[in-house]
């Protein structure tokens, strides 16, 4: 699996309508793992995360993925995992469609997914009756099954519990150290500590502090960062992990 290194978002720019959501926004991801994107509610990173898959288009810049012009593959997985109603194997399947796979690929493809989530017991199981772990865990086999040089994660522990959410957070680390690179929205900062290589602080659409997770959250150098950290989370125990 070729890199998908560096990232560059360049001078982005996306509005709805008058409204400007991201402005003018710089960042080079060069850092293998998981890079989080936090920031106050309105800052841009879930839109952010639309644009480097492609779901939107910026209005102005550019993003610019790996070193030469081999398309990269990108997976997005949801705060809310949508799901058809048909069978969990087939849910994973469904990702798999634009791929040039034959039958028995893909068919090889789903049960691998399906047993890393440790959800292929359930393959032939109604999607949508899975629990809310459970269907996160599935949203997660279907994006890993396409083999993901980019995984796009936006919140994806935020309506769980405590085991779903461990579960979760294991399973980003293990992608991660396949070499998947992790962009990952969140707004648990104990989450962003454990996870996190590296970390971009987005206010009112712009970066406006990147570097190694333990000084972006320790001891953040930009007044929005220390805001955004101070607000969220007393560091007390953070700190002490370190």
């Amino acid at each position: 699996m070729s890199s998908p290194l560096p990232v560059r978002l360049e001078g982005l720019v996306y509005r709805v309508g008058v409204k400007t959501i991201i402005d003018r926004l710089d960042a080079t991801i060069t850092t293998p793992g998981i890079t989080a994107l936090i920031g106050p509610n309105g800052a841009g990173k879930s839109v952010t995360l639309r644009l480097i898959d492609g779901l939107l288009a910026p209005e102005a810049g550019a993003i610019r993925i790996g070193t030469d012009r081999t398309p990269v593959r990108r997976a997005f997985v949801f705060q809310r995992p949508a799901m058809i109603r048909a069978s969990a194997a087939y849910n994973v399947a469904l990702g798999l469609r634009t791929l040039d796979l034959t039958g028995r690929e893909r068919r090889d493809r789903v049960r691998a997914a399906l047993a890393r989530v440790d959800l292929l017991a359930r393959a032939d199981d109604p999607a949508t009756k899975l629990s809310g772990g459970e269907q996160q865990r599935l949203a997660l086999a279907r994006a890993l099954a396409a083999e993901p040089q980019i995984l796009l994660l936006d919140e994806p522990t935020a309506s769980l519990d405590p085991t779903a959410t461990e579960e979760i957070e294991a399973l980003v680390v293990e992608a991660a150290g396949r070499g998947t690179k992790v962009l990952l929205v969140s707004h648990n900062l104990g989450q962003v500590g454990r996870l996190a290589d590296d970390v971009i602080v987005l206010s009112q659409g712009r970066a406006v502090e990147h570097g190694p997770t333990q000084q972006v959250l320790s001891a953040p150098r930009t007044p929005e960062a220390r805001a955004y950290i101070k607000r969220e989370l007393p560091w007390t125990s953070y700190a002490a992990a370190f």
